[in-house]
């Protein structure tokens, strides 16, 4: 008997070990095609320009690629725009950050003590509606109400009395205008990440009961409940700012002169406008390194909040 039932112990093990053999195989074949789709277009480009960063090489150039080490990143350290333009992205991206942040916190808990007001559903849509838009239809829509013949908004300012004012090609508006516009964008990307914090209804009715007001409900109650969440937010800002282009290059065309030039519409007019293929390359690489930095603190955010999980369950 019991040779039998070992008999059958085996056997059930072996048709168990096959079946899960060949699930393994089935998920194994499924990831082939994703697998080979990232490598492809991500990793095999990244080796590449990796690679291209270490050459002299301009594409309309007669002369070939050159060997050149590293003098591409020592050219980096001593470039004068290339550093402008990388602390003008920094200057735009912790003005944005701050701007949006404050301005998406302050919209979010309007939201928060307006459950039942009247059409909030069709607020809320129309106020989540320029984060959903392509930045080239925001950026040409901007281009056009700033335009200082036809647009509206110097119609406005004539018809009260001021001067018309150009907008986009002005020194001392052009940035202003531009984070202005990236501000109406992402606004509500940071209102609706307040509205995702998840702020007990129960406190925000116990300090009601205790009267207590407007900002100490903001400091006491809320901040302490979804600061995580507005934390992520503010993560995933920097980092998309930092990489903002299409709505700078549409709307200004990194103008006048290069007040609003920020690194990546640099990166576009060396690799596609002056065909500077390996000294771009050793520019995308920098800011493939700061992209890095800010992902990994983004992650170090993540990690943070999972290891105090984890011991307030232990």
């Amino acid at each position: 008997m019991d040779k039998k039932q070992a008999a059958v112990s085996a056997t059930s093990t072996a048709v168990k070990k096959k079946r899960f053999s060949s699930q393994s195989l089935w998920s194994g074949g499924l990831l082939v095609p994703v697998l080979a789709f990232f490598i492809l277009m991500n990793v095999v480009p990244t080796i590449w320009m990796l690679g291209l960063s270490f050459y002299d090489y301009t594409l309309t150039s007669a002369k070939g690629m050159e060997f050149i080490g590293f003098d591409n990143y020592e050219r980096l350290l001593n470039d004068g725009p290339i550093q402008l333009a990388l602390s003008r992205t920094f200057l735009f991206m912790i003005l944005a950050v701050i701007i949006q942040t404050a301005l998406g916190a302050l919209i979010g808990f309007l939201f928060w003590r307006s459950d039942r007001m009247p059409g909030r559903r069709l607020a809320l849509t129309l106020l989540f509606t320029p984060m959903v838009l392509a930045p080239l239809s925001s950026g040409l829509f901007w281009r056009l109400l700033l335009d200082p013949v036809f647009g509206l908004v110097n119609y406005f300012l004539t018809s009260l009395g001021f001067e018309a004012i150009n907008f986009l090609t002005n020194p001392d508006w052009a940035f202003p205008a531009v984070l202005l516009v990236d501000t109406w964008m992402w606004t509500p990307f940071m209102a609706l990440m307040t509205l995702a914090g998840s702020v007990p209804k129960a406190e925000l009715e116990a300090a009601q009961v205790d009267n207590l007001s407007l900002w100490q409900r903001l400091i006491h109650v809320i901040i302490p409940y979804a600061k995580f969440i507005i934390i992520l937010g503010i993560l995933l800002r920097t980092i998309d700012v930092f990489k903002t282009m299409d709505l700078v290059y549409l709307m200004t065309n990194g103008g006048p002169g290069d007040r609003t030039e920020l690194i990546a519409v640099g990166l576009y007019r060396l690799a596609f406008q002056s065909f500077n293929l390996g000294y771009s390359s050793a520019l995308a690489v920098l800011l493939l390194f700061i992209a890095i930095a800010l992902t990994s603190i983004y992650l170090f955010v993540l990690n943070i909040r999972a290891r105090k999980e984890l011991k307030e369950q232990s």
